[in-house]
């Protein structure tokens, strides 16, 4: 074998060694804080590592009431759960991507364990804007609250808009459809009737149907959480015309 062969077949040895202790070497703990898959379905919540443990978790809703809920340690994005059987964990993995945070469990039947029939765990979740984190959120709503309430309108339509424009992928659709009806009657104390409409434009499809037609086309238990929204929509369409 000449020299620069036996160099070659070196170095290439020596890069598979480097490409598998690399592979073999733990990973990084995840960044901590408060995580939630859009649409508002589920929230992840991190704390931060201890010697590579994290506790963690997660709690997501499906149709019909249906939800899941998990909580324990992971150490750098991997844990093991309890199960339907004893000998049968189910293992959660967390995995960072560009857009967050990706959840996986296996396997299924273990992993169903911690969630109703309508209801999933494994998604994505991503960090939403410090203003649309749960705590901020509910906070700028009381504060809206107070200043409607004092008849501050304009003052109002600046706190709860742009949470409507900003947390929309953060926001779950209950609680989008109650900030819709918010600022729409705050725009109708402000006059400003097109725009009440515009903001209520994407409820106004249910909103036109009976309530017998609505229980059609929602589960039994997600029609007690719509209906309040679509009374309200109702009344709001009027007032805004």
């Amino acid at each position: 074998m000449s020299v620069v062969l036996r160099l070659a077949v070196c170095a290439g040895l020596a890069a598979v060694c480097c490409s598998t202790a690399l592979a073999q070497k733990p990973g990084a703990a995840l960044p901590p804080g408060e995580y939630v898959a859009e649409g508002g379905v589920g929230h992840l919540l991190l704390k931060p590592a201890i010697g590579g443990v994290q506790t963690f978790t997660i709690e997501t809703s499906g149709g019909n009431g249906h939800t899941c809920s998990l909580e324990g340690e992971a150490r750098y994005g991997r844990a093991a759960l309890e199960g339907m059987e004893d000998k049968v964990p189910c293992i959660v993995t967390m995995g960072m991507t560009p857009q967050g945070i990706d959840v996986k469990g296996a396997p299924y039947d273990a992993c169903r364990f911690h969630c109703g029939m309508r209801a999933t765990f494994e998604m994505l979740y991503f960090q939403p804007a410090p203003a649309c984190v749960g705590k901020a959120v509910a906070t700028t709503r009381k504060a809206f609250k107070r200043s409607y309430d004092a008849q501050q309108f304009q003052q109002a339509r600046a706190l709860l808009e742009p949470v409507l424009r900003d947390c929309a992928r953060s926001l779950d659709w209950t609680e989008t459809g109650r900030i819709r009806n918010d600022l729409a009657v705050t725009l109708h104390k402000l006059g400003d009737l097109a725009a009440c409409r515009a903001v209520l434009a994407p409820l106004a499809e249910d909103a036109a149907l009976s309530d017998a037609g609505v229980r059609e086309n929602y589960a039994p238990n997600d029609v007690d959480l719509v209906m309040p929204i679509v009374r309200a929509t109702r009344t709001n369409l009027k007032l805004c015309k």
